[in-house]
Order: structure tokens, then sequence, then C-alpha cells
């Protein structure tokens, strides 16, 4: 069932798991069904435009569900959404969730656009998540993160706490999630979750990050087996068998990642 990311975190907190192409979704909506996981797919503006566009992105996590037999939640999310237009066609696409990422602007403009993508999305049941610092650069003071989350109104907040996006050197400011936690009352996203242990990102969800997003570790676990499925099979040339061959590393990534959540 597709639904907005308010429905999934009100069942408790979940993974996004980002989206890259027709085999990617289908084995994540495959593998979250099995364990009976709720799950927001996450497809950044770079992987929807390589996919087609929006209208073929949500066309075809709307017939996967169907002709899977999609029995959870699903969450269909834009990751890092830059400007006002992108989160509009996707959201008139049937996207039910999407972000406005502002995090580079000065904060009047952040807080400006985020309000009116809020408004836009609020009239088709879209959800919204809004940014507050750089993931990867300079982190908020909680007297900023609280004036965005007062004035837009967003669902849900990523606040920079020292992860990056792919893998890199990480500073967890700690301190700082546990005084945001306190002082905010929507859900706090984590960016940046890929290269962090499992028992790390579980002292997330305890200090009470809601939704985690992952890419990089399932780009590092699918492109890994591929290569080795290439080195032994080079005369292989269907590029269903390829692709294929990446199908159980990715499950098993999702699987593990999964775990995080019900201590598994």
């Amino acid at each position: 069932m597709l639904v907005n990311a308010n429905e999934i975190l009100r069942d408790g907190k979940v993974i996004q798991f980002n989206i890259n192409n027709l085999e990617w979704t289908k084995w994540i909506l495959e593998e979250c069904n099995r364990l009976h996981n709720n799950v927001i797919l996450g497809v950044s503006s770079n992987a929807i435009k390589y996919m087609g566009g929006p209208n073929v992105v949500a066309l075809m996590v709307k017939g996967l569900l169907m002709d899977l037999d999609i029995r959870i939640k699903v969450c269909l999310h834009l990751d890092h959404g830059k400007d006002i237009n992108i989160c509009k066609e996707c959201i008139d696409a049937g996207f039910t969730s999407v972000m406005f990422d502002g995090s580079l602007m000065e904060l009047n403009d952040n807080i400006s656009i985020t309000k009116e993508v809020k408004e836009y999305a609020s009239l088709f049941n879209v959800t919204v998540e809004g940014e507050v610092g750089v993931i990867g650069g300079e982190l908020p003071s909680i007297s900023l993160v609280k004036r965005y989350v007062d004035e837009t109104s967003v669902d849900m907040v990523a606040v920079a706490l020292g992860t990056v996006h792919g893998y890199g050197h990480m500073d967890i400011d700690w301190s700082l999630l546990d005084e945001v936690q306190k002082e905010i009352d929507v859900p706090l996203v984590l960016h940046g979750g890929s290269g962090i242990s499992n028992d790390v990102l579980r002292l997330f969800v305890d200090k009470g990050i809601a939704k985690i997003n992952i890419n990089t570790d399932l780009q590092s676990a699918f492109s890994k087996a591929i290569r080795n499925f290439l080195e032994t099979n080079s005369d292989v040339y269907d590029p269903r068998k390829i692709i294929g061959f990446g199908e159980k590393a990715l499950k098993k990534e999702v699987s593990s990642k999964l775990s995080v959540l019900d201590g598994r």
C-alpha cells in the first residue's frame, strides 16, 4: 500500500532505502515484504532522471506493488529535492513524500521555500522533509533547528550531525542529537547512514532517530557482487543474468540494515 511518511512513522521507526533502477526497487520491496517491515523508497533527482522521470518512477513503484502483491506500507519519497519545481513534479506524478533540501541557502530562503513546498504538498496529503545544517559540513545550532521546524511545519527534519554522504570521515555530535531530540517534536532523519556499523545505527535509533537513509552501502554490496560475477563469467552477455547476480547481495544488505530496527 502506497502511503505518506507519516503513515509509516506512526507504526515505528523506518529505514529509507534509495532506489536506482527497476531491479533494486523490486528486490527491496520483496525483502521488506518478506520481513514485514514497512519501507520508504528514496529517489534522488539524478536517479529520477536516470530512470526517465518522476512519472516513470511513480508508475513503476505502483505497478510493482500490485504485481508483487506487496502487503506492507510503502512510501515513495523524493530525496534531496533542490528546488520547488522538482518537488511539485514528483507530487504531481504520485510521490507520497518529498524532501526539499535548502541546506545550502540562507536560513530565511530555506524556510520560505520549504513553506511553499509544504503548502503545495498539503493539498495532496504528501509529507515534507526538510534539512538544517549541511550533511558532511556545518552543523546547526539548536535555536536554528527550532526556528526552522516551527516556521515551516515540516513533517520530519534532517539535522546535520557529523555524518557524510557516501563513505568518508565522520565526527558525530552526539550532544547535538540529544539536545535536538529533547527540543524537537517532529521525527528526526539521519542522512549518511552508510558506512556506519549496525551497533552505532542502533544507538542513533535509541537516541531518537526515526528514519535512517541508506544508499551507498547498497551500491557497494551490489557492485561488488556484479564485479565478482563478471570476473569468472566473462562470456555472459544477458543483462538480466549480470544484473540479477546482485540480487542476493543487495537483499542481504537490506536485511542487515532492517535488523537495526528490531534488534536482530
